[in-house]
């Protein structure tokens, strides 16, 4: 019996994901990126990110890209010569400093991925009525 597979439907549209401009010190946060990623664009998924075309940022992004998804970068003006080399993918948005762009980041996104730091101010706007998601 032959079974058909099913794209995996997902009521996001469009995910945050917080991750950093390094590797990491453990090959698994690349693999953990790469999955991600991956599973982002079964689900039919686009990425909102840092910007960054190195480090974690880079895998997912090229991932998510590579699978055909929509991906926005927002990266701060003064972080470019530094986090960008070589080319970048999808939709790049230069804004003034970190606090616009994880605005800018929670505003083009319909949920969120990232450390404790992301999640406090997330619930923290959530709290404030910047946002309902």
């Amino acid at each position: 019996m032959e079974m058909e597979m099913e794209m995996k439907q997902s009521r996001f549209k469009r995910i945050c994901v917080f991750c950093g401009s390094s590797p990491g010190k453990k090959s698994s946060y690349k693999d953990a990126a790469l999955e991600l990623g991956k599973e982002m664009v079964s689900r039919n998924i686009d990425l909102v990110y840092g910007g960054g075309s190195i480090g974690l940022m880079g895998l997912i992004s090229q991932a998510v890209f590579d699978g055909g998804r929509h991906v926005i970068g927002v990266i701060p003006k003064t972080l470019m010569p530094r986090e960008i080399t070589g080319e970048t993918v999808g939709e790049v948005k230069a804004v003034a400093d970190m606090h616009k762009r994880k605005a800018e980041m929670a505003r083009h996104s319909d949920a969120f991925i990232g450390t404790l730091e992301e999640l406090l101010e997330v619930i923290t706007w959530s709290q404030l009525g910047i946002h309902d998601k």
